[in-house]
């Protein structure tokens, strides 16, 4: 088990695949199957699963995701229960959230308050007419005002999660970094991945890392940080005004650094975003199984991690859910 903990740091999951949005490339405008309630992990089955990981197997950081995370009743009650799970060395956690953002003006001191440490926000556009195009709903002032909210509350560092997309916002790079200079926020410029449900992804879709960062230093100079595990190039502008990240999953895939594994909101644990398999732990968590015993299962599981997705290989294979469905 010790093993298990060097090769897992990060836990993802995902407390409800539902979601106020409808963007274009996660959801349908209509038709959208959710998971029937009683099949969804209760918050003690989420704290029990999160305890094991960090107790037991060695995981240092969870995050919370969707769907929308916000939208599951009493969301607060959760962190707070997670909040509490302590490493073997006697260390808290790093719990974060990741979220559109429209439900933070009243919710970011409730969850800052209840023990979460920072948060993601999920923005594709600043525009208020692709916004509302590319989410299906009018709410890009409720998003930018949940940001200020969020960074009020000291939920820091604020990480605006930006997916780009050829022909769609590629033109919005440089506003995006000229927004986190003036918010004290960080872009994370993320590669477009086979994640939406319909489909209908090709490479030239993908706007590479190297593109992103070559138009923002263009106006905005920069300089590479060095990083960790973790899958973001961190970039830092020269005068000293924060920083950008750029997740270059497709042109520069990370898979043999990467550290993460996930739980569905139905309980389907799986160890990468483009898994074909995933290992049910609602069944035998349900049934009565030991810790002894799901621990087992993890194990198991992340010894079959893959060492690498293949995407834009001719033997690449979409995963079943899209990314509403699995969680960021």
């Amino acid at each position: 088990m010790d093993s298990f903990g060097r090769v897992v740091q990060d836990l993802r999951i995902s407390v409800t695949d539902r979601c106020n949005f409808r963007c274009v490339y996660c959801m349908p405008a209509e038709g959208m199957v959710f998971v029937p309630r009683s099949e969804v992990l209760s918050y003690e089955e989420i704290e029990r699963i999160a305890r094991l990981f960090v107790e037991r197997l060695g995981v240092e950081s969870i995050r919370l995701t969707g769907g929308e995370p916000t939208v599951r009743a009493d969301l607060c009650t959760l962190v707070e229960m997670l909040a509490r799970l302590r490493t073997p060395e006697g260390q808290a956690v790093n719990l974060s959230l990741t979220t559109n953002g429209s439900r933070l003006v009243r919710l970011a001191p409730e969850l800052k308050a209840a023990g979460l440490d920072r948060i993601n926000i999920s923005l594709d556009s600043l525009r208020r007419d692709r916004f509302a195009k590319m989410t299906r709903r009018d709410a890009l002032e409720e998003v930018l005002a949940g940001i200020d909210a969020a960074a009020a509350a000291g939920l820091a560092p604020v990480k605006v999660n930006v997916v780009v997309v050829r022909d769609w916002n590629e033109d919005e790079v440089v506003d995006f970094a000229r927004f986190g200079r003036e918010r004290s926020v960080q872009p994370r410029f993320i590669e477009f991945m086979p994640l939406d449900f319909d489909g209908t992804w090709t490479i030239d879709k993908v706007v590479p890392a190297d593109e992103i960062v070559a138009a923002i230093n263009a106006v905005y100079p920069l300089e590479e940080v060095e990083h960790g595990p973790e899958p973001a190039a961190r970039w830092r502008y020269r005068d000293g005004s924060g920083e950008i990240g750029v997740i270059p999953s497709v042109t520069k895939p990370f898979c043999g650094d990467c550290d993460r594994v996930r739980l569905t909101a139905e309980g389907a644990f799986q160890t990468c975003l483009f898994a074909q398999d995933d290992y049910d732990f609602r069944g035998p968590l349900r049934a009565g199984a030991s810790d002894d015993e799901l621990a087992d299962l993890a194990a198991r599981a992340v010894g079959l991690k893959w060492a690498g997705h293949r995407i834009g290989k001719v033997d690449f294979i979409r995963p079943r859910r899209s990314m509403s469905q699995i969680g960021g």
